[in-house]
């Protein structure tokens, strides 16, 4: 197996790992309801998804 012949260092392995940050989540504002929801997923309080009932809310 290789092993490595320097050990590395902590700014070299924090700049490999910069980019698994984690981003934030991007929302919309459902069409139907008004209320807040995550792009390309269902409305969960409505159950709308671009204009179409996809999920039947019960109420």
């Amino acid at each position: 197996m290789a092993h490595p012949k320097r050990k590395t260092s902590k700014a070299r392995k924090n700049k490999r790992r910069a980019h698994q940050s984690l981003n934030d989540i991007t929302l919309a504002e459902c069409s139907n309801c008004g209320a807040m929801h995550r792009y390309h997923h269902v409305c969960m309080e409505c159950g709308y998804y671009r204009g179409q009932q996809v999920i039947q809310k019960s109420e």
